[in-house]
């Protein structure tokens, strides 16, 4: 307690010299440098790193594989509409939850390889991009995830924000319901939709002042309470409609079953195509090395699964019996106090609809928020940490006016729905590059040197070529067939490739990247090859940094034997404050 005293005590000292004197406010803008920025790039004096960039500390490695069990069980059962998407191109009941599980297991192989990084070297995703595409390359592939996670992020609002209407229904009745419209309807919202944005937009503001690995009692609470919920709605509907689910909605496939079948797989991991790309964002707070792999590839296919056919089977009973059709939960939760307006009924829709909200929240946070404040991290170091980044997308996230977007430019939405397509060569080439062409090993100190004596990740001019060569082959195949469904006449074949989308993209990628690099490996491949490393060799708490100093816990610096630089003599040197 009395720690946390003085650090508040220290904050608010500072936030009072900021308006005192441009001194006081530049050190208050600014972030502080930290033993990899003072030592990884000598002889300049740009930012690398801040304390999010850096490694992360063992005292912050606090998820264990329960939080991560956790983590996933609230994420997978807030996937009731997956069903939707299925049936909607075609499928029966079946084969959608075969299809879905199909999808999930995939999704879950790929961030189950996508996490091991992070997870051995406690990095996040624009360190690991770094260390893969150049230490100016990477902030292409870092830059264009924070553009969409502002989108994603508005998105995600105003959905939760119907939840949020039914909560103020519940609650208020008609004194919410019957408020007056003074908004043009070409805006795209009512007033009372504005409302409830506006409560769900405030909801999420608190949050953006925590990294992950203080979040693990946020996410355990989400999974603790989603899954009642999402069990009581699909008892509700099956005891109110008696289990008329009908035919389940019959199988609708006109075309060649193989493609289409396909076309479904890809569309149900469009699902999870952001947490494939953002796993090294959660994984780089595990505690143990294999803590973030396992526990997922054994929660989230058959969570996803799961939830899904829950949806599906209670969305068609209710559908079957009542005349509708819809498959939002919130439209059903509508439905529902339309048919049955009493107080019991209002405050289980209450409880529900809150559940419901909390559980898009929570996506919202994992999914968007937090890639956006680790992206903008990396970006702007000297001025913005993953905080700082999260209260940015929340303001940015308000002003792009996602009702806007959503009421009038379905074929933007419809770009954002395949944007997978473009981030899973990226997943790709950084899983092949760690696994097969580097054998594990990453050098962390160079991760923050962006001039030409770094000898592993300058590349070429700061990129690598043979990177960006496999990232426009695994998106060019499929890319017509993509164009295709924004509008434009294309070929069936290339519509047959599109429909392939992250498994076409993800494949040629990774197999044009191994064989390019095989003819002409990259010069970090060339040292670690010339080092002779075995698997992960390089892991450890111990970081050499580029001018040759040893940097372990709490900040205390060594000075690398041998060394002839100019500097403190062999020994060390406490940096307070500055871990990694």
């Amino acid at each position: 307690m009395g720690a946390t005293r003085a650090m508040l005590g220290a904050k608010a000292t500072t936030f009072k010299n900021a308006f005192r004197s441009r001194e006081g406010f530049k050190y208050f803008i600014e972030t502080h440098d930290t033993a990899l920025d003072k030592h990884g790039h000598p002889g300049t004096k740009q930012s690398w790193s801040n304390e999010d960039l850096d490694p992360t500390p063992p005292e912050k490695r606090t998820w264990r594989w329960w939080n991560y069990v956790t983590f996933y069980l609230g994420l997978s059962f807030g996937n009731w509409t997956l069903g939707s998407t299925m049936v909607g191109i075609g499928l029966n009941w079946w084969e959608s939850i075969l299809v879905i599980f199909a999808s999930q297991l995939i999704s879950s192989i790929a961030m189950f390889f996508n996490s091991r990084c992070a997870s051995v070297y406690h990095i996040g995703y624009p360190v690991v991009a770094r260390s893969v595409f150049g230490m100016w390359g990477s902030y292409y592939f870092v830059g264009a995830r924070a553009a969409l996670a502002i989108i994603w992020y508005g998105v995600q609002l105003y959905s939760g924000a119907s939840f949020m209407a039914n909560i103020l229904r519940c609650i208020f009745g008609h004194a919410y319901t019957d408020i007056p419209n003074h908004i043009p309807e070409s805006i795209g919202i009512t007033t009372q939709g504005m409302l409830a944005f506006f409560l769900f937009w405030l909801v999420h503001f608190p949050f953006c002042a925590f990294r992950p690995y203080q979040l693990r009692g946020f996410f355990w609470f989400k999974s603790i309470i989603v899954l009642p919920a999402v069990w009581g709605l699909f008892i509700f509907c099956m005891v109110n409609t008696k289990g008329n689910v009908g035919s389940v909605y019959a199988s609708k496939i006109t075309s060649s079953k193989g493609w289409f079948i396909m076309y479904a797989i890809n569309s149900g991991m469009g699902n999870t195509a952001t947490l494939i790309t953002n796993q090294p964002d959660i994984a780089r707070w595990s505690k143990t090395k294999s803590g973030a792999q396992w526990s997922q590839l054994a929660t989230q296919p058959l969570s996803v699964t799961l939830s899904a056919s829950l949806g599906i089977l209670s969305t068609a009973a209710v559908n079957n019996s009542w005349g509708l059709e819809l498959w939002n939960p919130w439209d059903l939760l509508g439905a529902i106090l339309d048919r049955y307006w009493s107080a019991s009924t209002r405050f289980a829709v209450f409880l529900s609809a809150f559940v419901w909200m909390v559980s898009i929240l929570g996506t919202n946070i994992a999914a968007n928020m937090i890639p956006f404040g680790s992206d903008s991290s990396m970006l702007f170091p000297r001025y913005i940490t993953i905080p700082r980044g999260q209260y940015i997308v929340e303001f940015l996230a308000f002003a792009i006016c996602p009702w806007k977007i959503l009421s009038s430019a379905s074929v933007f939405t419809t770009f954002l729905s395949g944007y997978g397509l473009f981030m899973a060569s990226v997943v790709a080439i950084m899983i092949c590059d760690y696994y097969l062409l580097t054998r594990g090993n990453v050098f962390i100190g160079y991760l923050y040197d962006g001039t030409r004596s770094n000898r592993h990740y300058y590349y070429h001019a700061g990129w690598n070529i043979q990177g960006v060569i496999a990232y426009l082959c695994g998106i060019a195949l499929p890319f017509p067939g993509f164009v295709g469904t924004l509008g434009a006449h294309v070929s069936t074949g290339a519509t047959d490739l599109g429909r392939l989308g992250w498994l076409l993209s993800f494949s040629v990628s990774f197999v044009v990247y191994y064989a390019i690099c095989k003819v002409w490996p990259t010069r970090n491949q060339k040292v670690i090859r010339e080092m002779g490393l075995r698997w992960e060799e390089q892991q450890g708490d111990t970081i050499v940094a580029a001018d040759g100093t040893q940097i372990v816990e709490e900040g205390k610096i060594v000075r690398a034997l041998g060394e002839t630089s100019d500097g403190p003599e062999l020994g060390q040197e406490s940096y307070g404050v500055d871990k990694y």
